[in-house]
């Protein structure tokens, strides 16, 4: 962690008295109690926290999961579903499916494509998150979700929450097909843009406008205030589409702690505000 953090900052990290967000992170997930966060990383178990939360209406429609390609029943499917690895980070391990576009061939690619995903080994070792060590890996089907009109992509709603407390958003938006190239955005709970905090990397641009506040903006922050209240730290991503919110995923370690794409000042800004010394 030492060394990818010297490459990536040219410095080494503070562990023993961690003061910005990354430094906060990379503490937790080395030296502290996680066994939580592989319920909470796993897409297909988290769904029984949210529910427990009183919070299933924003789960998005679930028509499967299995633990084997050779069962998942592609013909009884709608003509389109998204399928998810469940101890994936969203980067390569999403795939939207549309019948009616698929060949033979196709359906061969994406059997090899799913049983790469449950066969693959040492998920998030290469980062440190502890939290995708001890996941059970299956395949997930979900409904597809629609953008919003104007949209070309879904607006991730990134939340951040330090012990409980929303503090401000991390805005994607105009995602491309791999799932890591996104533009970004920073906003705070008022939704004042605050476009100074952030920066460009090789897989991020800063977003070219600001967007329109959601409708829906005070039930976004109050699920987030439920979905973490039991954390120090957690980013809560939630969707909405036609006002109504969706929930995306808890993520405890954003970009395995390492973030370049949020300036010192601000990441320094949103330490402070994860409190290390409590029981949580």
């Amino acid at each position: 962690m030492r060394l990818r953090y010297l490459l990536r900052f040219g410095r080494m990290p503070n562990l023993r008295q961690p003061k910005d967000l990354n430094e906060k992170i990379l503490y937790m997930k080395l030296f502290t109690d996680t066994s939580q966060w592989t319920q909470m990383a796993d897409k297909y178990k988290v769904r029984k926290y949210v529910e427990s939360c009183g919070l299933s209406d924003i789960l998005i429609p679930l028509y499967g999961a299995w633990e084997h390609v050779e069962d998942i029943p592609f013909d009884k499917l709608p003509q389109t579903f998204m399928l998810k690895a469940n101890n994936g980070d969203g980067k390569g391990t999403n795939i939207k499916v549309d019948k009616s576009k698929m060949g033979d061939a196709d359906w061969q690619l994406l059997r090899n494509r799913l049983h790469r995903w449950l066969t693959q080994k040492h998920i998030g070792a290469l980062s440190g998150e502890p939290q995708y060590r001890n996941i059970k890996p299956m395949i997930i089907a979900e409904k597809v979700l629609p953008c919003n009109e104007g949209e070309t992509s879904l607006i991730d709603y990134k939340l951040w929450c330090f012990n409980g407390n929303p503090h401000s958003f991390l805005i994607c938006s105009e995602r491309k097909d791999d799932g890591f190239h996104t533009s970004i955005d920073c906003y705070d709970l008022d939704w004042k843009r605050h476009s100074e905090n952030i920066r460009a990397t090789s897989h991020v641009s800063v977003a070219a406008k600001a967007l329109s506040r959601p409708e829906c903006l005070d039930k976004i922050i109050d699920t987030a205030r439920i979905l973490s209240k039991p954390f120090p730290e957690v980013r809560v991503d939630l969707y909405a589409v036609n006002n109504k919110v969706y929930f995306g995923e808890l993520t405890f370690t954003s970009l395995g702690g390492m973030m370049n794409y949020y300036t010192p000042e601000y990441l320094e800004e949103m330490g402070e505000m994860v409190n290390l010394n409590t029981k949580n």
